[in-house]
């Protein structure tokens, strides 16, 4: 039932009732009010993940506030993205994804059509402000925010890491011990994660179902295409699905020396995930995190060469290899060709060869003797 004002049915909330008093109205209001603007987001077709990682943020605010929405002021949100940005060292485009969910959360409680400030002037004698505003809201001024360490591994770095990888399952599947099987499915995630140029979720999420045969590729057998069903999404919308086709072949290998000799031994009868742990039925993003993290260090590599970077290697080695920009653009799953440029690092070695080659060319053009055909204009 809706409060009944002069207005008329205006309180987006179900949950409070016309005559009834609550026992804890302050945290009982706060509860309908987060209620109702989940109903809005979900009326505007956001994605529920979305919807509950909102919510989650405002929630997070309340807390640091220690006051209800209603009590809410600029200052309040000025101390707390303080906090983010120089405590917990949150990343800029962190903290512009707080400020969205509270500025959307402000304007849901100040339009009038659901009379939420109506409401807590008669219950509290005040009402919600917007909080984020021109003079505190963090601009996006920048095409990438990524840290500056952020980058590609170069090709002998990514051999290191492979290698490495691979020497951990050696060593202990020569000591007995049960935890090579994991080490050899993080090694073949680490591979096909650079093979594939995907994401930590892309990867994580996929599904023994999700390989397939590519008619174009024949060579490349049962492992021609992968199906990702969880790319990264626009904002508010479902998960992106894209196909990613094979380009190398070593990747075959990889993948048919996992699926046809270790999979198995973990047990996975009735179990569709890819890549199973021993807890789960799906291994955890901490896992492929911590392990990268641990044989990165172990080689001496920088912070900057996190997950993430094996896809930013993946764009960057196709494009010194001579792919077409387009292909490249499609396998990665970028709507503009301006994001597979930012990810792109080609080496100081790859633009020196491309430089060099230009420059011979011209020099050749302007040493070779001019043709009968030059002279007289191309005229017959």
């Amino acid at each position: 039932m809706k409060s009944r004002g002069d207005a008329g049915p205006q309180v987006a909330s179900l949950v409070l009732v016309e005559g009834v008093p609550l026992l804890h109205p302050e945290p009982q209001v706060y509860e309908a009010m987060l209620e109702g603007w989940s109903n809005q987001m979900m009326a505007r077709n956001l994605a529920p993940a979305t919807i509950q990682n909102r919510v989650r943020q405002v929630r997070a605010f309340g807390e640091h506030a220690g006051a209800f929405p209603w009590e809410w002021s600029a200052q309040l949100a000025d101390e707390w993205f303080a906090d983010l940005r120089a405590i917990r060292h949150c990343s800029r485009s962190t903290v512009r994804g707080y400020q969205v969910a509270i500025r959307g959360f402000c304007d849901y409680l100040g339009d009038p059509a659901y009379a939420w400030t109506a409401e807590c002037e008669r219950r509290f004698g005040t009402h919600p402000i917007q909080v984020i505003n021109e003079v505190n809201a963090a601009a996006h001024v920048a095409e990438v925010e990524s840290q500056p360490t952020k980058r590609a591994y170069t090709r002998v770095e990514l051999q290191a890491l492979f290698d490495y990888a691979d020497e951990q399952v050696a060593a202990k599947r020569r000591q007995g011990r049960k935890g090579w099987m994991s080490a050899f499915r993080d090694a073949t995630m680490i591979k096909v994660a650079y093979a594939y140029g995907l994401r930590r979720k892309e990867i994580r999420m996929l599904d023994v179902a999700d390989f397939g045969r590519n008619p174009d590729g024949a060579e490349f057998g049962e492992y021609g295409v992968i199906y990702v069903r969880y790319g990264k999404s626009q904002r508010g919308s479902e998960p992106k699905p894209r196909s990613v086709l094979t380009v190398w072949p070593w990747a075959v290998e990889v993948l048919g020396q996992w699926f046809d000799e270790v999979r198995p031994v973990f047990g996975t009868d009735g179990n569709a995930a890819a890549w199973p742990s021993e807890r789960a039925p799906r291994v955890g993003l901490e896992v492929i995190n911590h392990r990268l993290a641990s044989y990165r260090d172990a080689l001496g590599l920088g912070p900057g060469l996190d997950f993430h970077s094996l896809r930013r290697s993946y764009v960057t080695h196709l494009i010194e290899d001579g792919w077409d920009p387009r292909f490249v653009q499609e396998q990665v799953g970028h709507n503009h060709a301006s994001t597979t440029s930012i990810y792109t690092h080609v080496s100081s070695d790859f633009r020196t060869r491309t430089l060099r080659r230009v420059l011979d060319d011209m020099l050749a053009g302007v040493l070779e003797p001019p043709t009968p055909d030059d002279t007289m204009g191309g005229l017959a």
